[in-house]
């Protein structure tokens, strides 16, 4: 069964972490709905590190519910040196995702440094791209509802402690580079 992803990242002290929510497609649209029913009023998205503390708890429990599963890649680095271990944790991602046959790989859009990720995901696939099907595609967390998931995921592993214990129950995998 093929399956798509949704990347976003968080980088803390010395380290940088990609976060990827795994959706088989027939959950796209349940759980979509699911994450917009947890909108506040004129919100257009989740963003785990403005909320506050008693709705983070909430939220996290909620997306822990839902039919998804998380994948973290991880490596460590310095301040002028994130964007390098991003693409390293890129590249093991894109090999994973090979791997579970992926169809759809859907990235948090960073503006003008997607051309890193687009080269990263072009060497990393080779070419191999069209036997492989993975199609990728750069988004703003605002019209995709499924990133809010992996950003959520991230800044709680990232936080460490109960946060880390409340977003386990979504991880399945975690990678270091």
């Amino acid at each position: 069964m093929t399956v798509h992803a949704f990347v976003d990242e968080s980088g803390r002290a010395g380290s940088y972490l990609l976060c990827a929510t795994i959706v088989e497609p027939a959950h796209l649209s349940l759980t979509r709905r699911a994450l917009q029913s947890l909108l506040l009023r004129g919100a257009r998205e989740l963003h785990f590190k403005k909320e506050k503390e008693p709705r983070r708890r909430m939220l996290i429990d909620r997306m822990a519910a839902l039919p998804v599963t998380v994948r973290l890649y991880s490596g460590s680095c310095a301040p002028k040196t994130e964007e390098a271990a991003r693409q390293r944790c890129l590249a093991l991602l894109t090999q994973d995702l090979l791997g579970l046959q992926a169809h759809r790989l859907v990235l948090d859009s960073r503006d003008h440094r997607d051309a890193h990720d687009r080269q990263t995901l072009q060497q990393a696939l080779g070419t191999r791209p069209s036997k492989t099907e993975l199609t990728y595609e750069h988004v703003d967390s605002t019209a995709e509802p499924l990133l809010w998931i992996s950003d959520a995921v991230a800044w709680c592993t990232g936080a460490g402690g109960d946060w880390r214990r409340r977003a386990n129950p979504l991880v399945t995998n975690r990678f270091e580079v």
